[in-house]
């Protein structure tokens, strides 16, 4: 029942601030993407696979300014204004989704350790090679655990985005968790991630590290409200 690191989130302003931040961060810009309408957010993704972390990739995602209020709070913390303000002035890593076949066994799990994982809602955007499909959790407040360092859950239905997004020069080498009780660690089991208490030496709820065409980078995250 190993969760997996599925894709890290970027919050911009915009998906064009988004996409100028990568270039200059990476040397590399995300290409496709596509709109959520029940959360009023669009985003551009692109791969960031390597072997010790298969079918990832890199979120940038923003409020889409031509969508309807959703209503709700929007996931990952969005409409938090703290983060709305930090993300005029450039994109923030905000928090990384794991992946898995039991979400329902895992919130669950994850509820057991006094965590509130939120609710598994059925999520869909269109692209090219057609819809895709998954649930995810979201709490009713949007906000995300641990400050943002408990990985939200996601379940896919049919085919990963992976499949049909090309390999870039951007790999995924590593990512710190910091301040997840070791008892949601032991929920998840990710055999991928290192998971370290949270401390005020680096306050970063997480922390990746990426080569690219600039070289190493690390990057670490905005401390949401928890």
């Amino acid at each position: 029942m190993n969760a997996r690191i599925d894709h890290l989130v970027i919050a911009a302003d915009s998906l064009e601030q988004g996409a100028a931040w990568c270039d200059a961060t990476f040397g590399v810009q995300p290409s496709s993407g596509g709109r959520h309408a029940f959360m009023g957010t669009y985003n551009r993704v692109m791969n960031i696979s390597t072997a010790r972390f298969p079918q990832c990739y890199l979120e940038i995602i923003a409020i889409d300014p031509e969508a309807k209020a959703p209503g709700r709070p929007r996931w990952f913390g969005l409409d938090q204004p703290a983060l709305r303000e930090a993300v005029r002035e450039l994109p923030r890593l905000v928090h990384a989704v794991a992946r898995t076949d039991t979400i329902e066994v895992l919130r669950q799990m994850l509820a057991n350790c006094a965590l509130d994982p939120g609710v598994p809602l059925a999520a869909e955007r269109e692209t090219e090679h057609g819809l895709l499909k998954w649930r995810i959790t979201v709490r009713d407040d949007g906000r995300t655990g641990c400050a943002g360092a408990l990985p939200t859950l996601i379940e896919w239905s049919g085919a990963h985005p992976c499949v049909h997004l090309p390999q870039t020069p951007l790999a995924l080498q590593g990512l710190v968790l910091r301040g997840v009780p070791q008892e949601a660690v032991e929920v998840l089991k990710l055999p991928e991630v290192t998971a370290a208490p949270a401390g005020p030496a680096r306050p970063a709820p997480l922390s990746a590290t990426l080569n690219s065409p600039r070289g190493t980078v690390i990057i670490d995250a905005w401390r949401t409200e928890d």
